[in-house]
């Protein structure tokens, strides 16, 4: 007889339940219309500002839920937890809160900005312990500590309790406004969030579409969804750290796969385009997972037209050491910023006429790596361009070319290419 699944969805009492756990504990964050992208997108762009959050992420809402749940025994033993950061910074304030002692791992690529930010919100409760270079290798190695210790293993995002304080977000923005919220398009890691938030929605507004954004460099959720079923990924892109896991959580799998009307992926540079374009347009400072909903409405141009449109900025615990990195994948998905291997002839002059003849006028080199040899008639060099435009780009290649300075073009190289940048 083949075994009957049962899938959990969740209930809108049990939603309001941890709405009122959390009242006091976490902001009822503000949902802002954005005049910059009503006006690029032609509609109106609501932001739910998950990133005003003490811990700067919506992640304080299924953290605290879940830890107040626990029985005086469990909350005895301690608990442990895995995360790239932000659901740490939400089980670390939580366990001062509630005075309960947890080991919290982290993978060892985690920013320092936010191991930091943990050990601030927790202080003398918390114990932060690296492992692992991404989530995946830091949940194993927590889940072992916590078997052999005897503790509870708090789950970012696979537990029904997570998930119920996450879905409060879906409940606020139902309050905040009296309009009919066509789509909510929201960030898609783990799947805590957009399995929450959706259920809600689709019990009191059920003909809003929610879309589900996800990193091109991890799209668990959108493979899953595609075969039918929750397929770990090999590898992943861990740039977008909020959001970058190798499997979703199984409850919110089977959530998602009915709830959500569309997954989308967006590219790594998009993300920093956008989290640049915040910047210097709303003064807004995001995260990579926390810009990722709003990237999405480049998917959705045509569709959103005349629509009330609501954005889940989802967090904004960015290291500032992380900025150049941004800057340089956003010039990149711009088609701007450009390497290549440029072979120099072996004799005077020769860098003063690429630059002179074969540059163009606007056009700026950022990198230059090169060592002459004096045993070969041409010595390569490693060069990064900036463009004005990008239009520039094959005028420039074909002078290269023209004039034999052209080697190879490394950015669709990322064997090469992560050595330089």
């Amino acid at each position: 007889m083949k075994e009957v699944i049962q899938i959990y969805y969740p209930k809108l009492e049990d939603v309001k339940i941890a709405a009122e756990n959390l009242s006091g504990v976490v902001l009822e964050s503000p949902l802002p219309k954005s005049m910059y992208y009503s006006k690029l997108y032609n509609c109106n762009v609501f932001f739910k500002r998950e990133d005003l959050q003490q811990v700067r992420s919506y992640k304080i809402r299924g953290a605290y839920h879940k830890i107040s749940s626990l029985s005086p025994s469990e909350k005895e033993s301690g608990i442990t937890c895995a995360s790239a950061g932000n659901h740490a910074q939400g089980v670390a304030l939580s366990c001062k809160l509630l005075s309960i002692k947890a080991i919290i791992f982290m993978p060892r690529t985690t920013p320092k900005q936010k191991i930091e930010q943990v050990q601030f919100f927790g202080e003398e409760y918390i114990d932060v312990v690296l492992e692992g270079d991404n989530y995946d290798e830091a949940r194993d190695a927590a889940l072992l500590f916590c078997k052999e210790n005897n503790q509870v293993f708090v789950n970012p995002f696979d537990d029904k309790k997570i998930i119920e304080g996450q879905a409060t977000v879906g409940l606020e923005i139902l309050k905040q406004t009296s309009i009919f919220i066509d789509y909510v398009f929201v960030p898609v890691g783990g799947g805590g969030l957009s399995a929450g938030l959706s259920s809600v929605f689709k019990s009191l507004s059920p003909q809003t579409k929610i879309i589900g954004v996800e990193p091109k460099g991890a799209p668990a959720m959108h493979n899953s969804i595609k075969k039918g079923e929750s397929i770990p990924l090999e590898t992943i892109n861990n740039f977008v750290d909020g959001a970058a896991v190798k499997n979703v959580g199984g409850l919110n799998f089977q959530i998602c796969k009915k709830n959500l009307d569309d997954i989308v992926l967006v590219d790594e540079g998009h993300i920093c385009q956008t989290i640049l374009d915040l910047y210097n347009k709303e003064a807004l400072v995001v995260e990579p997972a926390g810009a990722m909903s709003l990237t999405g409405l480049s998917h959705y141009t045509e569709s959103i037209e005349g629509k009330n449109v609501v954005c889940i900025i989802s967090g904004s615990n960015n290291d500032i050491s992380r900025t150049a990195e941004i800057k340089e994948r956003a010039l990149m998905y711009s088609n701007l910023k450009h390497y290549f291997i440029v072979k120099f002839p072996q004799r005077a002059g020769a860098l003063r006429e690429f630059v002179a003849e074969i540059l163009g006028p606007s056009d700026d080199i950022t990198h230059f790596e090169y060592t002459k040899k004096t045993n070969r008639q041409k010595g390569s060099a490693v060069v990064g361009i900036e463009l004005k435009q990008s239009q520039d780009l094959e005028p420039l290649i074909a002078k290269m070319k023209a004039n034999n300075f052209y080697g190879e073009y490394l950015n669709n190289k990322s064997y090469i290419f992560d050595f330089i940048v």
